[in-house]
């Protein structure tokens, strides 16, 4: 009998395979004492443990494609520096050594110790961090133990299956992507779930958040997956697997009508421009910008440049990048934000100090620049000095307040000077913005736009910060809704108020990507949308299949619809025909 389930779907596409149901169960450990003369043995053979871990996260690593999206490796080094941490490394010899216990033990204890310390966090991002520890910990007691890995097995073995997991660790991941490996189904997670991130970047259809999916799923049961819309399909009859199948074929033939795509703007049908930009985090995301169409970066995400690391970079290595950056883009603009870390991206160094108690709602983003500006002013010279080799426009995190924007540009303007005295050329009239994602900003932005160029809406912030809802966390997630009245009214006040102040109203958020939202946004009144560069070229097909008069009228009666239903509503009106 064929079983429908209903998940969170976070990648898209269709699949059909036998499923491999995934158990990461916990290692059993046992407590024993050691004779004094076997306590050094058991420190080295915690110690080759530990090594081996790092070998083998080393050699999946050293053994990725070159095509491998940037922020999958970084889940793998994250994971190589908890082994170098002291906290694994350390603290478990000193338990064996103190107590005379055998290494599973010690490493029990301080897992215990370190996840009761993340479960005590108020903010939901750090509380799920414990979940890396555990993927970690696992790891090394499984090699302590002489238990299986979830990835040993013969080559090939998974080619064409659809993995059913409870969360995949980034290591399992690629390995099974990489042994062909189909789709994925985790019962945790939701849209920003290690899971989901890295489904998306590796283009594996996915669905998360399928509670006790495993229970539903046998091993080797055919499974239907529609990342789309997020339904597994549990042992489908005949006629259902054609149809999943035929509509399979139908996606991959759509996929390469919009790479034809790439060479050719995105204009409504009546004539309306709309300019198509991308989000870069890496410089390696560089070679999806052309390969995409993307007319510019709309947002870099210079906090990556800060992350997994002791020491920030300087600013010789960030203007290398810039400048390199600029180049590449050959003419076409390239927005900067200075680096907004805290919250969901604390720095690995000492130099800012503490993560407070709750950093999505402490210091983060233009607050914790201004507090260091010994870290902010090096940043501001690398990009003034990229400047020089191209279109270059400065971008301002959550700012919720003039004066921020105020003390931003006055160090820029002392960075201008450093600069001039020095002989050093910039482009005088470097375009500065702001990134508009707190209600406070976008009810404020007239005030706002006296001191700035242009404005960004950052809509992933802006969404759970208007619903007061943390789109990480697994148990609220489900109301995280970009359709929202007060979400849709506070995007729509900070188009008019841009429209007012004549400077022009971008949007780098996650919505700017989906494109069930796309004539929704070009109806409002955008005209610069920037995404993940896989968004793009759907984005483009939707634009260019529009007539901005009829969903302008439709868009601006979403805007003052009473209530999610009447949305809903206008909304279908709206995509009619997609």
């Amino acid at each position: 009998m064929s079983v429908l389930l209903t998940g969170i779907g976070v990648a898209r596409g269709i699949a059909i395979g036998k499923a491999h149901v995934l158990f990461h169960d916990v290692p059993e450990v046992t407590e024993y004492t050691l004779r004094e003369d076997l306590v050094e043995p058991e420190v080295l053979r915690f110690s080759i443990a530990l090594e081996k871990a790092r070998v083998h996260l080393r050699s999946i690593r050293d053994h990725l494609p070159i095509t491998t999206p940037a922020d999958v490796t970084a889940f793998i080094d994250i994971h190589l520096l908890m082994l170098e941490d002291s906290s694994l490394s350390k603290k478990p010899v000193e338990l064996i050594r103190a107590q005379r216990c055998n290494a599973e033990w010690a490493l029990k204890q301080q897992r215990n110790s370190l996840v009761k310390i993340f479960e005590s966090m108020d903010d939901p991002y750090l509380r799920t961090r414990k979940d890396d520890v555990d993927q970690v910990v696992n790891l090394v007691q499984r090699l302590l133990t002489g238990q299986s890995t979830p990835w040993e097995g013969g080559p090939d073995r998974l080619r064409g299956c659809i993995v059913v997991a409870e969360e995949l660790s980034p290591a399992d991941a690629v390995l099974f992507y990489h042994e062909g490996v189909v789709a994925v189904v985790s019962e945790r997670g939701g849209p920003t779930s290690h899971t989901a991130i890295l489904a998306r970047s590796l283009d594996l259809p996915a669905v998360v958040g399928l509670r006790r999916a495993r229970q539903f799923i046998r091993e080797g049961e055919t499974v239907v997956l529609d990342g789309r819309r997020g339904v597994v399909l549990v042992a489908p009859d005949q006629r259902s697997e054609r149809h999943y199948q035929q509509r399979a074929e139908e996606e991959r033939s759509r996929a390469a009508d919009l790479f034809r795509l790439r060479d050719f703007p995105a204009r409504t049908q009546d004539g309306r421009r709309i300019r198509l930009m991308a989000n870069v985090e890496l410089p390696e995301d560089i070679d999806e910008l052309d390969e995409a169409g993307a007319e510019g970066v709309g947002l870099y995400r210079t906090e990556f440049l800060y992350m997994n690391r002791v020491e920030p970079p300087d600013e010789e290595e960030q203007y290398a990048i810039y400048r390199g950056l600029v180049h590449v883009m050959e003419g076409n603009p390239v927005t900067i934000r200075i680096f907004d870390l805290g919250a969901d991206k604390p720095f690995a160094g000492t130099a800012l100090g503490q993560i407070t108690p709750n950093p999505a709602l402490g210091l983060r983003g233009v607050r914790l620049c201004l507090r260091f500006p010994n870290l902010l002013l090096p940043q501001l010279r690398a990009i003034l000095r990229a400047s020089a080799f191209g279109p270059v426009r400065l971008a301002i995190p959550m700012v919720t307040r003039s004066s921020e924007v105020i003390q931003v540009i006055r160090l820029i303007e002392q960075g201008r000077h450093e600069l001039r005295q020095k002989g050093i050329a910039f482009d005088e009239d470097l375009p500065i913005g702001g990134i508009v994602e707190v209600p406070a900003a976008a009810l404020t932005v007239s005030s706002l736009a006296r001191h700035l160029d242009f404005l960004s809406l950052g809509t992933n912030d802006l969404i759970q910060y208007t619903l007061a809802i943390d789109r990480i966390d697994d148990q609220v997630n489900y109301l995280y809704d970009p359709l929202h009245p007060a979400v849709l009214r506070l995007i729509y006040i900070t188009l008019r108020s841009g429209a007012r102040a004549r400077i022009p109203v971008s949007m780098c958020g996650e919505m700017a990507g989906d494109s069930r939202y796309t004539r929704l946004l070009v109806g409002l009144g955008l005209q610069e949308l920037s995404m993940h560069p896989s968004s793009l070229p759907e984005v483009k097909q939707v634009i260019n299949g529009s007539e901005y008069g009829r969903i302008m009228k439709l868009a601006r009666r979403v805007v003052y619809a009473r209530d999610s239903e009447e949305v809903v509503t206008l909304m279908e009106q709206i995509n009619a025909g997609l």
